[in-house]
């Protein structure tokens, strides 16, 4: 007598699928159970090795973590698992030597901003003296003569342009000018 088997539509898929996830649970399991053993063994080698760059602990201990991080998001493109070690110390070097690199900028960035500060402040009192007496002098010219001076000498102007400016012959600025200068040398020796 034969028998009749009734099943569901796609039952036998559904198992094929289910065997299948299971599969891929228990591999994805042995890959975790291997990760776990090869972190163990080899997770202080990638600190000795950021160490021995950096020669620094906190800085190595960051390394290291970086190290192991990108590590594991590419264990799965690994293809010697054998080769693991070497892996994991090249990516410790490389991540620890380009640690160094961007410390080494930036102390060199610091020590050209201390640099550039340290000049500023000592010009700055020289430039602040110096800008004390030229306001001083500037104040005590006849508006007339300040006038032609600021346009000409501190504003760029032609002694034409200024001429045109003030609707004054060109004669007049130049003898404006030339008062200023014979003032300034020698009552300030400044400009």
């Amino acid at each position: 007598m034969q028998e009749w088997v009734l099943t569901e539509t796609g039952g036998e898929s559904e198992a094929a699928d289910l065997r299948q996830e299971r599969a891929q649970a228990e591999t994805s399991a042995a890959r975790h159970r291997e990760w776990e053993a090869l972190l163990a063994e080899n997770a202080p080698l990638a600190f000795r090795v950021a160490r021995g760059v950096l020669r620094n602990d906190a800085d190595a201990e960051d390394v290291a973590q970086e190290a192991l991080l990108r590590a594991h998001h590419r264990f799965e493109g690994l293809r010697e698992r054998a080769r693991f070690r070497a892996w994991l110390v090249r990516i410790s070097f490389r991540i620890a030597l380009d640690r160094l690199r961007a410390v080494k900028r930036r102390q060199a960035r610091e020590a050209q901003w201390v640099l550039e500060n340290s000049r500023n402040a000592a010009h700055q009192g020289d430039n602040a003296e110096f800008q004390r007496q030229f306001d001083r002098a500037m104040d005590e010219l006849p508006e007339k003569q300040r006038l032609v001076v600021f346009l000409a000498a501190m504003e760029g102007h032609t002694l034409e342009d200024v001429s045109l400016l003030l609707a004054v012959p060109i004669g007049t600025v130049k003898a404006r000018l030339f008062l200023h200068e014979k003032l300034s040398r020698r009552n300030y020796d400044v400009l």
